[in-house]
């Protein structure tokens, strides 16, 4: 009598073709995705029987998933967020409840430094400016309408959060002649010297001394808004903000203000703390309004940074094998929220 088959979910972003995910679990588990946007729509049947009866869950960042979600997961072996941050996923409740939960952690480290490195050079070298008020007809055919711009060898770049995206990062930086630093309290000891950069001690040392400041942390209750008002404030004037990371990690008003004011001298996001962001979007309504000084020293892309074929697949693949793991007995990568594999 062969084995009863195991229910693999696919919460959202993931609708259509599964053939990564059944290639690497199609002989034990079938593999469902819900395309659910929000945390209610996972909750309303069908999903939420579904729910109930999963064995593993693969989950993206178009929703959150919290305790009611998790409560429902009774014989969840494994929850792997197919992704770097796991924020929308209430780990604290599913420690609880003795279910896993994992993260993708190096399915889009070249994407994402090499997105950082493009949005920074491409505000230091003004590309982005000059195309844009050439095409909005906007000042002269002229490089004075960039000015002032500097030689890129010698900045000091900036980089908070010094792991695996924010180490590629730093050896792109490197390679442009940048004197890089990083802020990272998490980093061990070492890493310096391993990627031959230098350790600031505290955040304001390093935002005091960077022209660049580039984003690469988690978002969390410590990290959240941790660039606002006054940490902008501190930075040169004239200097530049680049977020691959979280949206949730800047305070989108205090950018703002700073373009405006000129303490800015440009910003590229990434991300934003609403995505997609609210139609009534101070930021969004300045980066659209050819009026504003925020048109053209404002980069935004839409949560693109991770994005390749090749990076898309590995999280899929990369997800889909620690499932296996969970399912076979085997030892569960990558956890993050404290239960030993």
């Amino acid at each position: 009598m062969s084995s009863p088959r195991f229910k693999v979910l696919i919460t959202d972003f993931i609708q259509d073709d599964l053939a990564p995910e059944i290639a690497a679990l199609g002989d034990l588990a079938d593999v469902h995705a819900l395309g659910a946007l929000t945390e209610q729509e996972l909750l309303a049947e069908p999903r939420r029987g579904l729910l109930e009866q999963a064995d593993a869950v693969m989950a993206y960042h178009f929703l959150e998933i919290g305790a009611e979600a998790l409560k429902l997961l009774k014989r969840c072996r494994l929850i792997v967020r197919c992704g770097v941050g796991f924020d929308n996923v209430d780990t604290a409740t599913a420690a609880e409840l003795g279910i896993p939960v994992a993260n993708v952690p190096d399915y889009g480290t070249e994407e994402v430094a090499d997105s950082a490195i493009g949005l920074m050079l491409a505000m230091l070298r003004g590309i982005t400016r000059l195309d844009t008020r050439l095409k909005a007809e906007l000042g002269t055919w002229h490089y004075r309408e960039a000015a002032p711009l500097h030689r890129v060898r010698g900045q000091v770049c900036g980089i908070i959060g010094c792991g695996q995206i924010g180490g590629a990062f730093a050896l792109r930086a490197k390679a442009l002649g940048m004197q890089v630093k990083f802020y990272d309290p998490y980093a061990p000891d070492g890493r310096d010297k391993c990627l031959g950069i230098e350790r600031c001690e505290s955040l304001d040392e390093l935002l005091e001394q960077s022209t660049v400041v580039s984003l690469h942390c988690l978002l969390s209750e410590e990290t959240r808004e941790m660039i606002n008002a006054d940490s902008l404030a501190r930075m040169p004037r004239g200097s530049y903000l680049v977020n691959t990371a979280r949206g949730g990690v800047v305070e989108s008003s205090a950018v703002l203000a700073a373009l405006e004011s000129g303490q800015l001298a440009g910003a590229a996001l990434d991300v934003l703390p609403h995505e997609p962001p609210h139609p009534e979007d101070r930021l969004i309504a300045a980066w659209r309004d050819p009026n504003s000084p925020a048109y053209d020293r404002l980069i935004i892309n839409p949560h693109a940074a991770f994005y390749s074929e090749e990076g898309l697949m590995d999280m899929r693949t990369k997800g889909s094998a620690n499932i296996r793991r969970a399912l076979t007995g085997g030892r569960i990568r990558n956890i993050v929220n404290g239960l030993e594999p």
